[in-house]
């Protein structure tokens, strides 16, 4: 028996309803809890990065230059479909759907000049497909790249 139809890049494959994806390429959670956790991280080499991105040296921003490759890899399986939308974007952030400032600001994050809400709402209600990846970090001044308190560190790592 086979396990691989759990992970989303086998399941979406036999989703056959509308789908739009939705995320960070470099999704803070995904880094501090599947890319560096805490229990692989014994000596804190990782601690200031999952801080804040900008704190990342150059070796870490290239690990994570190849876990976003991956990422996106695992999207190539998709059909391409009007019944497909996409938007992934370069920030350093989780859940960009639950909050104002993400979602429909007027400085929320964009891409090809389109925020999220714009984006979903136009596949959602079919005035126009929407399927577009980002270009790898730094390169998209529209994000709101979550920092993290040092104090709350501890809270947000997987332990």
């Amino acid at each position: 028996m086979t396990l691989k139809c759990f992970f989303p890049q086998y399941m979406a494959q036999k989703i056959r309803t509308p789908l739009f994806i939705l995320n960070a390429a470099y999704d803070s959670w995904q880094i501090k809890n599947i890319l560096a956790p805490a229990p692989a991280d014994p000596h804190g080499y990782w601690s200031v990065c999952k801080i804040d991105i900008k704190n990342c040296s150059s070796t870490q921003l290239k690990t994570m230059q190849d876990f976003r490759l991956e990422f996106l890899a695992t999207l190539t399986g998709l059909r391409r479909s009007p019944a497909r939308g996409l938007f992934i974007n370069s920030c350093y952030a989780h859940c960009q759907s639950e909050m104002q400032e993400t979602w429909f600001a007027a400085d929320s994050p964009v891409l090809n000049k389109t925020a999220i809400a714009k984006a979903v709402g136009d596949w959602f209600y079919h005035r126009s497909p929407f399927q577009m990846v980002d270009c790898p970090y730094p390169c998209d001044r529209s994000c709101h790249n979550r920092g993290f308190d040092p104090e709350e560190r501890n809270s947000l790592q997987y332990k």
